[in-house]
């Protein structure tokens, strides 16, 4: 677990973690099996808001092919907001966008943030009462923001993500649940 040293600076705190990131050894695949394993116990969730992953975050493109019966959507940038669009093929529907990220083509499908009934949504940290760290440009709390009551938001991290404290700010936008990695302990 990375100790903020109960430094307020959100900034000085996401670059402890993105030169963490660089040097931890991180098991992608276990954090994948967990969130198909928490999507499978429950099926009633049938659309789904998803990322294409940065570098360090955790790659859940193959629940699309996993479960192709849900709605699987994803954010592409628009300005200072996120718009959502339905993608059945990742490889075909993704498009390099803006800030080189991999985001559904404008040409797909639109699905109103209301329809979402699950956002697996990345970040740099994660802590144990929900708070969510991003990269600082606040586009997935304005998004999360207007979720629909009930909606349930689960951050996905590495175990290394995972601190004492993001230092929410009160238009952060808490995650119901994490989903992490088993704990590794540092390499010698």
């Amino acid at each position: 677990m990375i100790n903020p040293e109960s430094s307020h600076n959100k900034q000085e705190l996401r670059r402890k973690i993105r030169r963490h990131l660089r040097d931890a050894p991180l098991d992608e695949g276990s954090v994948y099996e967990a969130t198909r394993q928490w999507l499978a116990a429950r099926p009633a969730l049938r659309t789904v808001a998803l990322y294409a992953a940065l570098p360090g975050e955790v790659n859940l493109l193959p629940l699309v092919t996993w479960d192709p019966s849900r709605c699987w959507v994803f954010p592409r940038v628009c300005g200072d907001a996120l718009v959502l669009h339905e993608v059945r093929d990742p490889g075909h529907d993704l498009v390099r966008g803006s800030f080189n990220i991999r985001e559904p083509s404008p040409a797909l499908p639109v699905v109103q943030v209301s329809a979402v009934e699950v956002f697996l949504c990345p970040g740099l940290a994660f802590d144990g009462k929900g708070g969510r760290l991003g990269r600082g440009r606040g586009c997935y709390d304005r998004m999360l923001a207007m979720a629909r009551p009930g909606a349930i938001k689960v951050g996905i991290c590495h175990a290394v993500q995972r601190i004492k404290d993001t230092f929410p700010a009160p238009h952060d936008v808490p995650m119901d649940e994490v989903i992490s990695g088993p704990a590794r302990p540092p390499a010698a």
